[in-house]
């Protein structure tokens, strides 16, 4: 079948990890198509050959798969000298038989691409790119950090400690300056001294659960395991400052979804280094939802609907958001009662899942239209001002629609 031709230049790059294979496709004047083949190295001076390469042939489209993370240092080179290549997912660009070698992909995808068949995926801006690096990193540490304490939690049990029994978080300030005494060798008696008065249990049941048998081995593991912890928390608050300072472009965007129950600051700053302030790339919440994979699947054949799970998407998205379902249904708010109607009939993980989807579709149209969440569970109008100006007044300078001195009288 002979494909109809859309654009007249085109450039197809099939990437690997040490080379990039390149097929161009010019339709000249008189109507005469020639086709060009070169390989290029991975390395900085032949990516920028390949990018020079393609500049010369004044392409209208270049194009290439979204392999791994092997695409984006091509794609930067490739923008520098003005060329805004075309990413596509690798799962729509199927194999015809017998085109399975670099050079037939490369021409494959120069052939779909000149033909107009292929679909951009989502590129954010390069100032996006960049802190996406930290958010992400940012989220491995966590993900370290969860494991440390959990590793603490159960040295102290090994050693006899029931800590966690009397006090609802093992690595609250009280908890830990216990913890640490405890490595010190001090005696439970004078341990129990440093536990905080707003402990709900009582002083014999703290001292209960500080009896235990931590011999030399416990403590030097729990020494290096907590120095580790009070390390890492350090790394996180240096990402998170770093994260902060860098979107400060998109100030407002994140005032925005703080408005939205269960997104915090930092919520707020790694969803938009995701998917970033501008909606209309995304052009419906719809395709914003398949392709983070909180959407459910499409599967339907003979009037039959099959399984309907999740595809594949976005895992930073799909984690955080998860995260914030988890707490917005915890407020008092219509996600809630979305979550509680739910949870009765599909269980909880489908409606967190569930939950995460309304509230990515929320967040779509929040950035779209600029506007601040509204609850549809509350009846702002009747509302006592009297009773909330200053809870209001506490909201609006926490997002920064206020500053301190401008309280009113």
């Amino acid at each position: 079948m002979e494909l109809q031709s859309l654009f007249q230049r085109v450039i197809g790059l099939d990437i690997h990890q040490a080379q990039v294979t390149a097929c161009a496709i010019i339709t000249e004047a008189d109507g005469h198509v020639t086709i060009e083949r070169r390989q290029f190295g991975a390395f900085q001076r032949d990516r920028r050959a390949l990018a020079q390469w393609c500049a010369s042939h004044r392409p209208d489209k270049v194009v290439m798969e979204s392999t791994g993370i092997y695409w984006k240092s091509p794609y930067a080179a490739l923008e520098q000298v003005g060329i805004q290549a075309q990413v596509v997912n690798a799962r729509h660009v199927k194999q015809v038989p017998g085109r399975k070698t670099d050079v037939g992909d490369a021409e494959w995808l120069a052939t779909l691409a000149r033909a107009g068949l292929l679909q951009d995926s989502f590129v954010p801006p390069a100032q996006l790119r960049e802190l996406r690096l930290i958010a992400r990193q940012r989220q491995k540490r966590v993900g370290m950090l969860s494991s440390e304490k959990n590793r603490l939690h159960k040295v102290l049990t090994d050693g006899g400690i029931r800590l966690g029994v009397v006090v609802s978080d093992i690595h609250g300030q009280s908890a830990r300056a216990m913890i640490r005494a405890l490595i010190q060798g001090d005696a439970p008696e004078a341990v129990l001294r440093l536990a905080s008065r707003r402990l709900k249990a009582s002083h014999e049941e703290i001292l209960d659960a500080l009896q235990g048998e931590l011999t030399a081995s416990h403590r030097f593991v729990l020494k290096e395991t907590l120095n580790h912890i009070e390390s890492l928390e350090a790394r996180i608050a240096r990402f998170d400052a770093q994260l902060l300072e860098g979107l400060q472009p998109q100030k407002h965007a994140l005032q925005l979804l703080q408005t939205l129950p269960g997104i915090d600051i930092m919520g707020a700053a790694l969803l938009l280094v995701e998917i970033g302030d501008d909606m209309r790339v995304f052009k419906s919440p719809d395709r914003l939802a398949s392709w983070t994979g909180l959407c459910p699947g499409n599967n339907e054949s003979a009037g039959k609907r099959k399984s309907g799970r999740t595809r594949k998407g976005n895992p930073y998205v799909r984690r955080i958001l998860c995260e914030c379902a988890h707490a917005a249904s915890r407020t008092q708010c219509a996600l809630r009662a979305k979550f509680q109607s739910l949870v009765v009939r599909r269980g909880h993980k489908r409606s967190i899942i569930a939950l995460a989807h309304k509230m990515l579709r929320i967040i779509y149209f929040m950035l779209l239209h600029g506007t601040h969440y509204r609850d549809a569970d509350t009846d702002y109008e009747a509302l006592s001002v009297q009773r909330n100006a200053s809870r209001w007044i506490k909201k609006l300078i926490k997002f920064g629609f206020l500053q301190p001195q401008q309280q009113p009288a």
